[in-house]
């Protein structure tokens, strides 16, 4: 079990990993050397997981490879399913396609009638 503190109260030579990865570093396969509890009222308290910073690594560099399937990742996020275009930012998972596509009503070919 790892130590447990409250918010604030953490000592000296541990980090988040967003905290680690400002610093260019990650956890680089260490376990998590405490928690961080912050509580809250209503809900369970919120967790973060503090790492050692003198056992954590330098952040792997990008390669080409990396950047270009990144790259296609993105350009997948932005492409309309419906009609195939570039939307300029990510689709919404909760429309499936892009705005405009979203709004325009289609018709249904069986009925005749607009589709939602």
């Amino acid at each position: 079990m790892a130590d447990v503190y409250r918010w604030h109260l953490a000592p000296e030579g541990l980090a988040t990993r967003r905290q680690l990865r400002a610093m260019g570093l990650r956890p680089g396969g260490q376990d998590v050397a405490a928690e961080l509890h912050r509580p809250r009222r209503r809900r369970g308290p919120l967790v973060a997981y503090l790492y050692r910073i003198d056992h954590a690594r330098p952040v792997r560099p990008m390669t080409p490879a990396r950047t270009a399937a990144l790259a296609a990742a993105m350009r997948a996020r932005r492409t309309c399913p419906n009609c195939r275009t570039d939307a300029g930012y990510c689709i919404p998972r909760s429309l499936g396609m892009c705005v405009p596509c979203h709004d325009t009503p289609t018709l249904s070919h069986e009925s005749g009638r607009t589709l939602p």
